[in-house]
């Protein structure tokens, strides 16, 4: 077999049935091979490499599962970078393939060279350069095994294209084993003892939840053991949906845009629950002020790296969330949190609550961003995949949707990459062709990967784009606003396009919105339309700012809320 036979064999054999791509000179074996023999996997072509790392991405979220990507040397692979970054940032599983110029030109600055791996390696879980034939496919098998396990990650092949032609036996490995790379499963039982008495102990007990709970699939197992300690509970951004919304117990999500009482809980708390959370920049703030207060910290990651990196902890406990939840779960069947304790520390909570700190100003004649959202989590019920690019709406969408469900919350998170939003939605829709997907963006956004409305087109995936346009880039513009002495420059969006002629020339239904009174029926109408992309161009306040903020340098208990303005 030839090196492009073997390779698409191998991602068949773990199970690809989707890859996101762009053909190049670099990858033309795998491609005509691909014309020959697809092994049953489809091929999306996307109109930017960007464009097929963020697709990619958004498929791997909403599928469970490893996305993939293939694209050619040099420009294909550098235009890819970004949502690479992306994927590294939020741990998120891809398998990249990236074609490179023959071996024997490799060095030599041969048309459309790059190094492939060395560029990539800040911004990758590991990658590998196939120098043998006979070497693509035990790469393959170790690409998807560390993509997968322990922390998720993207990881790259990068492959010669006189080795994509070469041939060599098909000989996949059932197997890998990697004697350097060991991922930690159950957590020591001294360490679930120690966090046990803490547990026990507790009169303030307080849950953070992160990222890493959805990716290891472990929501009934917190859903499980936060009813059972019946405390409050609170999530990272990247964790929202892992444990519901609507529950009583649910204070919101923390951090920079967080809520008042999940941010104070954080820091009045005796004993923190950390589950799948790394305690990064946005969420805790200036980790001086976070350390002042008397509080123990238990942590539970797969990743050690992460343990006591940003702030130190009492009982760090290593390995797979999943596994350890259940741990704690069967250790706590008898247990019986004090009512005494929890009465006054939900009093606390209570209080901190009826600040109603998301609350907005609204209006029956200017379009409230807030509202969008209210609305189109009352017309799509709260069951659909949302995506976003980054900047106010994000924030909104995470403050206002309420996801009850993992993995319904899409977004770049930790590289914060705008043109993000689009391409992921194609990819989670791809993931999921009958559920409703819809991506939350803003008008700077949207025109980073604009181009994918072709791909959304060719392939006929029936997203909704909810553009809340307020012609500024609005985060940029709120910190000009509170740090800049209101000098805004360069973040107003002059020269706009006309975005329902732009998505009616791509083939899609186009809508302006410009009054509060027509937006819950604009969206009711949108998503009637069941197999068509609908752009949906929101006219919204301009002066409106997300809150409550944390300031950067300040700390979780200096939030700046709307009624203090």
């Amino acid at each position: 077999m030839t090196g492009a036979q073997i390779l698409l064999r191998a991602l068949k054999q773990e199970g690809v049935s989707v890859i996101f791509g762009y053909p190049g000179g670099a990858v033309l074996h795998i491609y005509d091979e691909f014309a020959r023999n697809s092994y049953g996997m489809k091929h999306v072509l996307v109109r930017h490499e960007q464009g097929a790392a963020h697709a990619a991405d958004g498929y791997a979220r909403a599928a469970g599962q490893t996305g993939v990507c293939l694209v050619t040397s040099g420009p294909g692979l550098t235009n890819a970078v970004t949502g690479i970054a992306s994927a590294f940032m939020d741990s998120i599983p891809m398998v990249i393939i990236s074609g490179q110029v023959p071996s024997h030109a490799i060095g030599e600055d041969a048309f459309q060279e790059v190094d492939s791996v060395g560029i990539t390696r800040p911004c990758v879980k590991y990658n590998m350069l196939v120098k043998r034939v006979e070497d693509i496919a035990p790469m393959i098998k170790k690409a998807f095994y560390l993509a997968k396990s322990g922390r998720p990650g993207p990881v790259l092949v990068d492959v010669p294209k006189d080795i994509s032609n070469a041939e060599c036996a098909w000989n996949y490995p059932a197997q890998i084993n990697l004697r350097s790379y060991q991922p930690t499963q159950a957590g020591h039982p001294r360490q679930i003892n120690k966090a046990l008495d803490l547990i026990k102990s507790s009169k303030r007990l307080f849950v953070y939840t992160g990222g890493g709970v959805i990716l290891g699939n472990a929501d009934r197992e917190l859903i499980k053991l936060v009813h059972k300690l019946r405390c409050p509970c609170t999530s990272t951004l990247m964790g929202l949906g892992a444990f519901p919304a609507s529950d009583k117990q649910f204070v919101g999500m923390l951090g920079m845009h967080g809520t008042y009482e999940a941010n104070m809980g954080m820091q009045k708390c005796d004993v923190l629950l950390a589950i799948g959370a790394r305690f990064d920049d946005r969420v805790i703030g200036n980790p001086q002020n976070f350390i002042q207060e008397n509080r123990r910290i238990i942590h539970i990651e797969v990743d050690p790296s992460n343990i006591s990196k940003r702030v130190k902890v009492d009982v760090p406990i290593v390995g797979d969330v999943k596994h350890i939840l259940n741990q704690l779960n069967r250790s706590l069947d008898e247990y019986l949190p004090d009512k005494n304790g929890l009465a006054k520390w939900w009093e606390q909570i209570k209080t901190w609550q009826s600040k109603n700190c998301l609350r907005y100003k609204s209006s029956t004649k200017i379009i409230k961003p807030q509202y969008v959202v209210e609305q189109l989590h009352k017309v799509t019920k709260g069951n659909a995949y949302i995506t976003s690019d980054v900047g106010q709406h994000q924030m909104w969408a995470a403050q206002y949707y309420g996801f009850n469900k993992p993995r319904r919350w899409i977004n770049s998170g930790g590289l914060g990459a705008m043109g993000y939003g689009l391409p992921a939605a194609i990819g989670a829709q791809i993931a999921q062709p009958r559920s409703q997907v819809a991506c939350i963006t803003g008008e700077a956004s949207i025109v980073m990967c604009i181009q994918e409305l072709s791909t959304a087109k060719q392939y006929r995936t029936p997203v909704k784009i909810i553009n809340l346009n307020n012609r500024y880039m609005g985060m940029v513009r709120q910190w000009q606003e509170f740090f800049h002495g209101s000098r805004y420059s360069e973040s107003y969006m002059d020269a706009l396009p006309d975005f329902i002629a732009l998505a009616e020339s791509f083939g899609h239904v186009g809508m302006q919105i410009t009054k509060p009174a027509d937006v819950e029926g604009a969206l009711r109408e949108a998503f009637a339309l069941k197999d068509r992309l609908v752009f949906m161009d929101f006219l919204t306040d301009q002066t409106e700012n997300v809150f409550p903020m944390v300031a950067a340098g300040k700390g979780l208990t200096e939030m700046v809320l709307a009624e203090e303005l």
